[in-house]
């Protein structure tokens, strides 16, 4: 593995992002984003075609496990750069073909024309440049190469108790949202790629959408309270609960009877066209 950072980042070691990984919920968090969405993810970048000998781009590389998949499937023909604003849990060391770079994707420069695919997940939802690093990944693939990107949509489809009684809104949920949200998080975002893509001329262009309902002790509960827990002070200092409503709803979600609908996971890819 080569590890390497970039000079913006050598200057600035602290990140904007709402949920950094320097938080103590990060592994938690990691543990249940890959539980819910890697089998899926997979099978995207395995329609794409990626084989033996292709270089790829993991953008928001966050626990790994993504960037090691990639790394046995190209092979040592191939090669993986996984970048993040802070990769303190990537490791690389496995894989020869594996290079872990801090990278922040809206200001260091990406090379043009380089790569046969490129992956993030999570990642434009909390850019608030999301539009402009679209297009830069877009023009980092190579003529004929695919993006793959996955963001959630938290707006589309509600919890909605009157339709189904068992379905519970959490307050503490909600005043996340409205923390995520003044710190320019787009909770549309996974709804919106299919169309931005098609605006950047990609073709091949197609999208679908992962729903599930979470209950509690599921890994989609433990996805929400690292989440809630995480931002604990800036619920609690902010006005937008209580720390008696946020400790109920934490224990809710460790009860059986516990059922929300998770967000929804949008999944777009496209192609680079090969006469560009």
């Amino acid at each position: 593995m080569k590890s390497s950072e970039t000079s913006a980042t050598q200057r600035c070691s602290s990140s904007a992002y709402i949920l950094d990984n320097a938080g103590r919920e990060t592994p938690a968090r990691f543990d249940a984003l890959s539980t819910l969405y890697d089998h899926s993810t997979i099978q995207h970048l395995e329609n794409c075609g990626v084989s033996l000998g292709w270089n790829c781009l993991e953008v928001g590389g966050g626990g790994g496990t993504i960037a090691a998949w990639l790394a046995t499937r190209v092979g040592p023909t191939g090669h993986v750069l996984v970048t993040d604003i802070d990769p303190r849990f990537l490791d690389g060391s496995r894989f020869a073909n594996l290079e872990v770079r801090r990278h922040n994707i809206v200001t260091d420069p990406l090379p043009e024309g380089a790569f046969d695919l490129i992956h993030a997940r999570l990642v434009l939802v909390h850019i608030p440049e999301r539009e402009q690093v679209l297009k830069r990944l877009v023009a980092a693939l190579k003529p004929g190469g695919w993006i793959v990107d996955e963001e959630f949509d938290s707006l589309s489809l509600p919890c909605d108790p009157d339709l189904s009684p068992g379905e519970v809104k959490l307050k503490t949920q909600s005043a996340l949202f409205r923390v995520v949200e003044q710190h320019g998080i787009e909770r549309r975002c996974g709804r919106l790629v299919y169309g931005r893509m098609r605006a950047l001329g990609l073709v091949d262009v197609r999208a679908e959408a992962r729903l599930s309902m979470w209950s509690g002790r599921s890994p989609g509960a433990s996805l929400t309270r690292a989440n809630v827990e995480q931002l604990h002070s800036a619920l609690v200092a902010g006005g937008f609960v209580t720390e008696e409503e946020l400790q109920q709803d934490i224990a809710r979600l460790d009860d059986p009877d516990f059922m929300t609908p998770s967000p929804i996971m949008w999944t777009a890819w496209g192609r680079r066209s090969s006469n560009r």
